[in-house]
């Protein structure tokens, strides 16, 4: 991102989940609070940003490269979240690039200790938007402030009051495509020096094998906005780095699994050929 600014990427994804959650039909994932947290104003400057940097309608430009990654990802990862609750009842929750996740504000379940875990700029919009809005931060959320690329993960939770024998689970949603491997493979072993009993990580992440048009300009776009993509992952290597770190592979989602499942009800959207879903899991031996 750029450093003297918010993520913008965040705010398009915000602006995804805000649209399709105001229009009539089907929808993927309900996200009934990005609106209101957005502001009526944001999401129109929003939507003029779009339609004057990339010449095409914000419904179009939606459909084509933001809803088919953020609607069916989000819908994963929360059930996901769910499945993992149900099983270990009282939980942490980290999501770390929230960006504008509405988690925080949608979930009613006091056995979920929520820590948001963003870039400090990122997280000051956020906050400024979420008293704009006149939410009220609930008691079991904290807001944690990071510069991934220069702080531990560890160190920032620890001193944020995160429990390292409860169960944790990982959310790390549209940050794999601005870190090269060493980075995301530092990001595991943080988390896997920091988590002695249960946890739980799920990610989404663009494979190198399948590099397409569609996602070369996506990574135009992103750079054109002053966050750049870096590199995209090979499956066996993703696997090798949670095996070292030990975690296995529960759950892996393709683009035809992501198609069916989240997309099947939508004539207009289509996953992209090359993003996957996957969730690895590391328990107490």
């Amino acid at each position: 991102m750029i450093e003297e600014v918010e993520s913008i990427t965040a705010k398009l994804c915000s602006f995804a989940r805000a649209n399709h959650s105001i229009c009539k039909g089907n929808k993927i994932f309900d996200d009934f609070l990005a609106f209101e947290l957005m502001g009526e104003k944001e999401y129109k400057e929003t939507e003029k940003m779009i339609k004057k940097n990339f010449t095409t309608t914000p419904t179009n430009f939606l459909n084509e490269y933001i809803c088919p990654v953020v609607l069916p990802r989000i819908a994963y990862t929360e059930s996901k979240l769910c499945e993992f609750l149900n099983k270990y009842k009282n939980i942490q929750y980290v999501i770390l690039g929230a960006g504008m996740d509405t988690f925080s504000f949608r979930n009613q379940n006091k056995n979920i200790e929520i820590f948001e875990l963003d870039h400090p700029l990122t997280q000051k919009y956020k906050l400024k938007r979420i008293y704009k809005a006149g939410f009220k931060i609930p008691s079991n959320v904290y807001f944690v402030p990071i510069n991934f690329e220069k702080e531990n993960i560890k160190d920032v939770l620890y001193a944020s009051g995160f429990d390292f024998g409860k169960p944790a689970f990982f959310s790390f949603l549209g940050v794999t495509y601005y870190l090269n491997l060493k980075s995301f493979e530092n990001t595991i072993s943080n988390i896997s020096d920091m988590t002695c009993n249960i946890s739980e990580f799920v990610f989404d992440y663009p494979e190198k094998i399948f590099e397409n048009k569609k996602t070369k300009h996506l990574s135009a776009i992103t750079s054109s906005i002053g966050e750049p993509m870096k590199e995209s992952f090979e499956f066996h290597k993703i696997v090798e780095i949670f095996k070292n770190y030990g975690f296995k592979i529960q759950n892996h989602f393709s683009p035809d699994d992501i198609q069916k499942k989240y997309l099947k009800a939508s004539t207009k959207l289509k996953a992209y050929e090359n993003i996957h879903f996957i969730t690895a899991l590391k328990e107490k031996i």
